[in-house]
């Protein structure tokens, strides 16, 4: 077991360049390799790049883009001085603990990539190896964050924080009472860097640049994907379509001939979830469906190979989740300790029915969420799955041949379900 943590805070050594240049058809981008003067424990300064890459036996590099321009076709690609992630400089790590690895800054970077889109209102999101776990909007930091962590304080365990405001006292009190990894946001307020200090090996991380993060949305980004071969497949970053309700489109479709529509339209209340839910899903493995309610998460499936299995996947995780926080606020600890506790014989197992029956009756906090899905519903099965557990109203990017299946799903619930669609798939106009 010694060996396998030694594994873990081993520093890698780093044989990639400090520069590294990229030509695109005689454009030329230049890239310089971010690393850090960091103080040891012995007084000395050690100059580190990435702690690791995906696993610790991956060495890694993080480059910024310091100098070139990028036009391809009418796209303009983002130009250098408007670094986030790759720019973090050693005074922006406010503490260091065990300093980043490539999964904390990836993790950090698709905060940003959801944050982007919640700019106007305080917004946290809890990420968990690339993918949101739990994510909310609130009257205030603190109310937003405690939010997303009750979503799904299971996977927060160990997660990233990003957040749209400067934290507080009263945030800062409520992370200190998680184990989490990475804390990034535009600023700490005063005393708040003494409440997170208590974990020692917080990475706690400042981004000045998350004060303009909203203007991020119309810049665009060239998306690398290496090939097992050395090949590389070259595309053009995703772009969030759907920031308004006049941007979403009626569910209507024709079959045979008969058109079908959508016969409830959503209210007020599923149209903010619906705008909301959308930009958590832009930061979602592709091929997923999520439940928003309120404007936080109630359950989050990540890719999966078919859109049945996912959006009962997120509905069986949204009561694993809410078993384990109505837990925590009754007997304060998680189910599972409970569950345990009960097969031991050291609890009355009339506790753990209390949580049961709970969970049942509110049906995992699941009716009146919004359905998203970042792709069309060939079938009306996924659909049914959602509206069988309270889903009020369902947002799909629509386009298949049998939209009119969804559609017919809606109309036939009871109370009737809106939906809408996007009309882009996976965020692409």
């Amino acid at each position: 077991m010694s060996d396998l943590k030694k594994m873990y805070t081993t520093i890698l050594g780093d044989s990639f360049p400090m520069e590294m240049t990229i030509s695109f058809g005689g454009q030329t981008l230049v890239y310089r390799k971010r690393t850090w003067a960091i103080p040891q424990e012995d007084g000395t300064v050690d100059e580190r790049g990435l702690r690791y890459g995906e696993n610790p036996d991956q060495e890694a590099a993080l480059y910024e883009l310091v100098n070139g321009n990028l036009v391809l076709g009418d796209c303009k690609y983002i130009e250098p001085g408007k670094a986030l992630v790759s720019g973090i400089r050693v005074e922006d790590m406010l503490q260091v603990g065990k300093h980043p690895g490539k999964i904390n800054l990836t993790d950090v970077d698709n905060g940003l990539n959801i944050i982007k889109y919640l700019m106007n209102k305080p917004a946290a999101v809890i990420l968990k190896h690339n993918n949101p776990c739990g994510a909310a909007i609130g009257s205030t930091l603190a109310d937003a964050y405690n939010r997303a962590n009750r979503a799904d304080r299971i996977a927060a365990f160990g997660g990233a924080v990003v957040t749209s405001r400067a934290i507080d006292k009263a945030t800062a009190e409520l992370m200190s009472q998680n184990y989490l990894e990475v804390v990034c946001a535009p600023d700490f307020e005063e005393g708040t860097l003494d409440i997170l200090a208590k974990a020692k090996n917080l990475r706690i991380i400042r981004i000045d640049g998350i004060k303009r993060l909203a203007e991020f949305e119309k810049y665009r980004f060239v998306d690398f994907k290496s090939l097992i071969d050395g090949g590389i497949i070259v595309q053009q970053s995703a772009v969030n379509a759907i920031r308004s309700a006049a941007d979403l489109k009626p569910a209507v479709a024709t079959w045979k001939g008969k058109e079908y529509r959508c016969e409830r339209q959503p209210d007020q209340r599923e149209l903010d979830d619906m705008i909301f839910g959308w930009a958590v899903e832009h930061g979602v493995t592709s091929n997923s469906v999520i439940y928003v309610k309120d404007g936080c998460t109630v359950g989050i499936g990540t890719g999966e190979q078919d859109r049945v299995g996912v959006a009962e996947i997120a509905i069986h995780k949204a009561y694993i989740k809410y078993a384990d926080i109505c837990c925590f606020d009754k007997f304060g600890i998680p189910y599972a300790d409970l569950a345990l506790e009960v097969e031991q014989g050291r609890r009355n197992a009339a506790d753990k029915a209390e949580i049961d029956t709970k969970v049942k009756a509110d049906k995992a906090g699941l009716p009146g969420s919004v359905m998203i899905s970042d792709a069309f519903f060939p079938f009306r099965d996924a659909a049914d799955v959602g509206i069988r557990e309270g889903v009020t109203a369902i947002l799909q990017a629509g386009g298949s041949m049998r939209d009119y299946a969804s559609i017919e799903a809606c109309n036939e619930a009871r109370p009737q379900a809106a939906m809408m669609f996007t009309g882009c798939r996976a965020f692409k106009h």
